[in-house]
């Protein structure tokens, strides 16, 4: 069984970035460009996954991953966050909205593949 992700992110060029990265490596892949449209995406689509951008139009992925952590229908969902915010108090702050990873752009795609793969077993 494929593993689905949800890809949150407002740059086309990192949507494309990672949905491809990880289509190559078998995951059925959805998109969302803004906060609303992951919370809808996510609670229609149930992914496996949800990658998150914290700097966003609109809602922010830290306001988007505290209402799907405690939504009842979204909270079993991992979120990874990634962002290019790299400040220490930014990814103590990301976890504490119910993101279970914090990685910082650029991504390097060793590292993602590695925490999707422990995420989603």
């Amino acid at each position: 069984m494929s593993h689905k992700i949800l890809v949150v992110d407002d740059s086309p060029t990192e949507r494309f970035f990672l949905a491809d990265l990880l289509a190559k490596r078998g995951y059925t892949v959805i998109t969302a460009e803004n906060g609303d449209e992951a919370v809808t995406k996510t609670r229609a689509e149930q992914p496996n996954l949800v990658l998150m951008d914290v700097v966003m139009p609109g809602q922010s992925g830290y306001q988007v991953t505290r209402a799907l952590s405690r939504d009842p229908q979204t909270q079993s969902i991992p979120v990874v966050i990634c962002t290019s915010k790299a400040n220490e108090t930014d990814r103590i702050w990301g976890l504490r909205q119910g993101a279970r990873e914090y990685l910082t752009k650029p991504i390097r795609p060793d590292e993602l593949l590695s925490k999707i793969a422990g995420l989603v077993t």
